[in-house]
């Protein structure tokens, strides 16, 4: 239950990076859009639009199970569930299965900056105990600007890593962050 405490507060700072992922199914990419807008909503409205995000992107997953945007989908909506809902008896292992979509939209989409990303943002937020890696979670973040200079969730995780280093000299945030 500990370990189910920790990746649900983990969750809370990354669904930031749930931005455009590879191509995927119409569903899947429904479901990110779902789950991006409801960064913009409350109550109920952001509660329906995560349930049916996470419906479509459960069906996509079913329908295509190497759909990378569709993997994404399914960790961002379960991420943000999981932080409206807190844990229940209900949601034993959400934020778990959520962790478990990342990996597969990682291996489905190694080259993919958002992919990248969330998993950097992972390892860096993630306790050690956990499997946590501040260093690597670094290297996935670089990763990322090499592929795309202009991630703005990329950016800002490294930037934050970096300035308690003391290594934020060659850090800027993209103008449009």
């Amino acid at each position: 239950m500990q370990r189910t405490l920790a990746v649900a507060a983990l969750l809370v700072g990354l669904i930031g990076t749930a931005g455009a992922v590879p191509a995927g199914q119409p569903a899947a990419l429904e479901a990110l859009a779902l789950c991006r807008d409801a960064e913009h909503l409350a109550g109920a409205a952001q509660r329906a639009s995560l349930e049916r995000g996470l419906e479509l992107a459960t069906a996509a997953v079913a329908a295509d199970d190497r759909d990378a945007a569709a993997h994404f989908a399914t960790f961002c909506a379960l991420g943000r569930l999981v932080q409206l809902r807190g844990l229940d008896l209900l949601h034993p292992f959400e934020a778990l299965r959520a962790l478990g979509e990342l990996d597969a939209a990682v291996r489905l989409a190694p080259d993919d900056a958002d992919v990248l990303a969330a998993k950097g943002a992972t390892l860096m937020r993630l306790p050690r105990l956990l499997g946590g890696d501040p260093r690597e979670g670094r290297e996935w973040l670089r990763r990322a600007l090499a592929r795309d200079p202009h991630h703005c969730a990329a950016s800002r995780y490294l930037a934050a890593a970096e300035a308690p280093r003391g290594r934020d000299d060659d850090l800027r945030l993209p103008d449009d962050c």
